[in-house]
């Protein structure tokens, strides 16, 4: 029997964008644009920024909007002494169903390391919300042709301790660095070939079914234009989408992506 097709999924992380009306707007907006066509075919998040969720749960509930909620970023612990760090327990209690983890800016910016990655994943799926494992390299690195060795090594990490059916409901998202923000996308052939790369990693770490069930997706200066030749990868399962997610028309372009 033929395994069953992955569900694309298309992520919109608004990073530090959209105050809470903002954001009530945009998901107004793109609701409106949205069709039951749309959400037949393709699962759709969106990531405000923390001031935001709680606007954003709320809109979604009182409107039963097809639209899963998610989180940018969490620590590992419930609750401590962590300045101006939010605890998982507090994402779930908001019914975030996804929390990126270990985005390039979080690792580059705020020296996130692998260890935290994994910690992080553990405790987001603890609380029963998934995580959205990101993994990438450096212009530098890829140049160096160290992008398989960078990316698969960030995977093993970010997996270690997890166990095979978890790992078969996560996403995993490859980011090439020099690509987010930047305009520059890789073509589909390249992040098709690296997105293969980290289906082949969870594959030796947990097994050819976790391999086949796991979601990854590609982020990196993804738009409308690019979106139809990416998804038909088969390989990428969906988008982690910055700028163009911040506009409605634009991120709605990219989950009509189905439409060819």
């Amino acid at each position: 029997m033929a395994p069953a097709p992955r569900r694309p999924l298309i992520s919109g992380n608004w990073k530090m964008h959209h105050n809470h009306f903002e954001a009530i707007s945009l998901v107004q907006k793109l609701q409106y644009i949205l069709n039951d066509e749309d959400h037949d075919a393709v699962d759709v998040s969106v990531h405000p920024p923390f001031t935001d969720l709680r606007s954003v749960q709320t809109v979604i509930e009182a409107d039963d909007l097809p639209i899963a909620l998610g989180a940018q970023h969490c620590h590992w612990e419930d609750k401590g002494a962590f300045t101006g760090e939010v605890s998982p327990a507090f994402l779930a209690k908001l019914n975030v169903t996804y929390v990126i983890a270990g985005h390039s800016e979080r690792r580059e910016l705020f020296g996130e390391t692998d260890d935290m990655v994994n910690r992080k994943a553990k405790a987001i799926l603890a609380h029963g919300m998934t995580p959205i494992l990101c993994c990438g390299e450096t212009l530098e690195e890829r140049e160096a042709g160290a992008t398989d060795q960078k990316v698969s090594g960030q995977v093993r990490a970010a997996l270690d301790g997890i166990d095979a059916e978890a790992v078969s409901g996560l996403v995993i998202a490859y980011e090439p660095i020099w690509a987010i923000g930047t305009g520059r996308t890789a073509s589909a052939d390249d992040a098709q070939a690296v997105c293969a790369t980290v289906r082949s990693v969870v594959a030796e770490v947990a097994g050819a079914d976790a391999a086949q069930s796991v979601r990854i997706q590609y982020g990196g200066s993804v738009k409308a234009a690019n979106a139809v030749e990416l998804m038909g990868q088969p390989d990428i399962d969906g988008a982690l989408v910055g700028g163009a997610s911040l506009v409605a028309e634009d991120f709605a372009g990219i989950v009509r992506f189905h439409q060819g």
